[in-house]
């Protein structure tokens, strides 16, 4: 861990102070802190995690831009011990032409519905603007990622190795046709995934999402079919969601928004994005509706409160959750975050509840 803390820290520093004075550059600072507490009622803990955040870009010619960010996290005492975890972040190299661009490095990546791939990958892609649509094509690789940014957890030993996630192979073919008929903005998407650990377990997406904007609303409609292989077995299964939002025309700047998800019960995406923000569930095996209402008072200050069911793939109930978060900016570089919620089961077992506090300086 130490070497490749070191490692990190060279090449950002190496990057900083090397590039000629002359190119146009760009240097940025952000500190993130988040401090939660909550549980089960009864077994409630304290957590912590803060990131210091350098990056640095540039541009290169008239075409091409240079980006590198890294960050060093604290995260919460674990046996004893605070662990200090150096991370490479976004960094790619980017190149502009003609009819479409090409970029290569550590680069966010997102499926048409992000529930089944989002985040920051290895690898490389390639894009073209054409009179039919925008096409891309990229392959990508996981395992010299950060495990818990990454978040892969398709097998039980996906989360093995102490900080590396687990090396697959991914491709992705995507096109995007943004104003079709005038009214409808198409994302279309072929991914695939590839194990090469022991697990052997591949997995290949076809998704696709609707976006129509209707004066004060916009309807999101998505859909997904998944085929998974593993040693001695093969399947099928199938997401998708809905989602509704009304700008609201009221004195406050506010959003009611209504979410709707569904995953059968083999439904395994590459990342996790987990539902609800106490119960943080993995979408498999599940569906949730959310209905969530957004209002900003002022340029300084502004508000939301969420409530969700949860349900089995069957329609059996699982539970319900409240959740409330008070947002504060007092300058353009200072963002403070309080939210609490609760998750009441439909099991006496217990409620989950979670109060947490985060804050973000960003200095440029």
């Amino acid at each position: 861990m130490k070497n490749l803390y070191k490692v990190c820290l060279y090449i950002l520093l190496m990057v900083l102070f090397s590039c000629p004075r002359s190119w146009a550059q760009d240097f940025g600072l952000i500190l993130d802190q988040t401090a939660g507490y909550g549980g089960l009622q009864g077994d409630e803990k304290f957590d912590y995690e803060g990131t210091l955040i350098p990056r640095f870009s540039t541009f290169l010619g008239d075409n091409g831009e240079f980006y590198i960010s890294a960050g060093i996290k604290v995260e919460s005492p674990n046996e004893g011990t605070l662990p200090v975890i150096p991370e490479l972040l976004r960094t790619e190299l980017s190149w502009r032409f003609g009819i479409g661009d090409f970029k290569a490095g550590r680069m966010y990546y997102s499926a048409p519905l992000p529930f089944i791939a989002e985040g920051l990958f290895d690898g490389a892609r390639l894009s073209f603007n054409t009179a039919i649509g925008s096409v891309s094509i990229g392959a990508m690789y996981t395992g010299l990622l950060y495990k818990k940014r990454a978040n892969i957890t398709m097998t039980d030993s996906d989360s093995a190795d102490p900080y590396f996630a687990p090396p697959r192979f991914i491709s992705a073919l995507g096109w995007e046709y943004p104003n079709l008929l005038d009214i409808v903005r198409v994302r279309l998407g072929l991914l695939g995934q590839f194990d090469l650990s022991d697990e052997k377990l591949s997995s290949q997406y076809v998704a696709m999402r609707l976006t129509m904007p209707v004066n004060a609303f916009v309807i999101d409609l998505g859909g997904c079919l998944e085929t998974i292989q593993k040693p001695g077995d093969s399947e099928i299964a199938f997401a998708g969601e809905f989602g509704f939002n009304w700008m609201l025309p009221v004195f406050a700047q506010s959003q009611l928004s209504l979410l709707g998800r569904y995953s059968s019960g083999t439904f395994n995406p590459v990342t996790t994005m987990t539902q609800g923000d106490v119960l943080k569930a993995r979408l498999s095996d599940l569906s949730m509706v959310s209905l969530d209402y957004t209002a900003r008072f002022n340029r300084y200050v502004s508000a939301g409160l969420s409530a969700s069911l949860f349900t089995d793939s069957g329609g059996s109930f699982l539970g319900n959750e409240l959740f409330g978060k008070l947002y504060w900016s007092p300058t353009s570089d200072l963002w403070f975050n309080l939210g609490g919620g609760l998750f009441s089961p439909r099991e006496n077992t217990g409620n989950l509840w979670r109060l947490e506090l985060n804050a973000v300086l960003s200095l440029y």
